[in-house]
């Protein structure tokens, strides 16, 4: 009698944060969609955000299913714990849990588990997919540039003793942009700290995986890709697979003001081109001083802007990234006074949150004000806007490096005052008028719109990224028809 032929069948653990789930969920549609494989997504109790839900409530049913991880406690770690070292005692933490997940899918699912993925903040989680018998791959949603950098933490820290912004030059990695120490991931650039430790040991655990799936395309770091098939191949890392931009299509303007959003309604009686648009992501947030700061160089750039705002926060520029939304009324109550009135014939500030690729691909808009976080800068290639860069963490120096003139050339920068790291009023409305009307605005216009069709090209069926996850399929399901892989080895 003829073996049952079942749809392959993986796991995808995924950090904590808006800006980590989204991409899996585009992830998991595209493999359903195009690839017949079916995906259960796994979030944590911890830490988790209700912001999250929309996009898991509004996956497919029948081929991509959730599963959350048990709370852990973390309430030993000091109150001024880096981010990532709650995040990353989280992963720790909750290995447990995760493994009697895997054990439970594995002996219920038709198809077994024909593959792990871990996210880029969980590869400590490889341990127990490799005890289990089960592929394992790091699923990387930001560029493989920022991936190179974090895999060679554990060289740097070997090699070095002095804090990553005092280092005497360029670090200068394969296929690489030069990168300045203070443009390395923000969570290195302090010893004393115990992320740094962390991070180090993220750098490791990474060598355990079979693969990387990154959220990037080929077009956008061929050289870099070119540099790491060479380490691959001679066995430094396992391979990488470019399989994105893993960005969700927008849905008409209409069906978006019907569901109560009114910026775009705004935005369609605004000129072509016209509007910049001021958002620092999921979680970014700006301190009392510099919000008072940028809404005071809106206002004299002259420019029409739709701005983003959230309550401001003196103490930590990630303070939303774990937080719901506020209330709208109070938000608005912290600009500063009268700027709503004296600007509304040409702006409108939103509070906390906004449809943003359907902003990007709005006519109307003409430029962005970002954190450069890699989901952001991915959309904005795939809207063909140009960018006025304003890092905040993460690796969004890193990113703003690779979007600049260094780089790509779609991004232009503010300069922050040295003395307190603010970005004064005059430098706001500067650096704006020249995103929207200067010279070096045009320039990053045309490589914005370039970028774009390359972006295009990457997505189309059967394109680079579509033949990039098949390619990855094809290893799981050579992987699932193996007897030590389908019989779930180390149960």
């Amino acid at each position: 009698m003829a073996q049952a032929v079942h749809a392959p069948h993986v796991v995808v653990l995924t950090s904590p944060g808006v800006g980590h789930v989204a991409p899996v969920v585009e992830l998991a549609t595209r493999l359903a969609a195009h690839h017949g494989v079916t995906t259960t997504i796994v979030t944590y109790g911890s830490l988790s955000s209700p912001a999250h839900s929309p996009s898991l409530a509004s996956l497919p049913a029948g081929t991509i299913s959730t599963a959350a991880l048990p709370a852990v406690a973390v309430d030993d770690l000091p109150s001024d714990a880096h981010i990532v070292t709650r995040i990353l005692t989280v992963v720790h933490r909750s290995l447990p849990h995760l493994r009697a997940l895997l054990r439970s899918l594995l002996a219920s699912s038709p198809a077994g588990v024909t593959a792990f993925l871990a996210d880029m903040l969980c590869p400590a989680a490889l341990a127990v997919a490799e005890d289990l018998g089960v592929p394992r791959y790091v699923f990387y949603p930001s560029s493989l540039m920022s991936l190179c950098t974090l895999l060679y933490t554990p060289e740097l820290a070997r090699t070095t003793s002095c804090e990553c912004r005092d280092l005497p030059g360029p670090v200068v990695l394969p296929g690489c942009l030069p990168l300045h120490g203070a443009d390395l991931v923000e969570p290195v650039q302090e010893r004393a700290n115990p992320v740094y430790e962390l991070l180090v040991q993220l750098g490791l655990d990474y060598l355990r995986c079979d693969g990387f799936i990154v959220n990037t395309f080929d077009a956008l770091e061929h050289e870099t890709f070119e540099a790491f098939k060479e380490l691959s191949d001679k066995g430094v890392y396992a391979p990488a697979y470019a399989v994105g931009p893993l960005v969700r299509s927008p849905v008409s303007s209409s069906d978006v003001a019907a569901s109560g959003h009114r910026c775009m309604t705004w935005l369609d009686a605004q000129p072509d081109g016209s509007v910049l648009y001021v958002c620092f992501g999921s979680g970014g947030t700006l301190s009392a001083v510099q919000t008072d700061e940028l809404a005071a160089g809106l206002e004299a750039s002259g420019q029409r802007f739709l701005w983003v705002a959230r309550v401001p926060n003196d103490m930590d520029n990630c303070a939303s990234y774990f937080g719901g939304e506020e209330d709208g009324d109070d938000t608005l109550g912290y600009l500063p006074e009268g700027f709503l009135e004296r600007t509304k014939a040409v702006g409108l500030v939103v509070p906390e949150w906004a449809p943003q690729v359907e902003i990007l691909g709005h006519r109307a808009v003409g430029g962005f004000v970002s954190h450069c976080g890699w989901n952001s800068a991915l959309e904005t290639m795939a809207a063909g806007v140009p960018v006025l860069a304003w890092p905040l963490f993460a690796e969004q120096r890193m990113n703003a490096v690779k979007l600049g003139s260094e780089g790509l050339g779609l991004a232009l920068r503010v300069t922050a005052r040295e003395e307190d790291g603010v970005v004064p009023r005059d430098e706001v409305a500067m650096a704006a008028r020249e995103l929207m009307v200067g010279e070096k605005g045009a320039v990053a216009r045309r490589k914005a719109r370039e970028l774009q069709e390359k972006a295009r090209k990457a997505s189309v069926p059967g394109g680079p990224a579509h033949r990039a996850l098949a390619a990855v399929v094809d290893m799981w399901k050579c992987a699932a028809a193996s007897p030590a892989v389908a019989a779930g080895a180390g149960l």
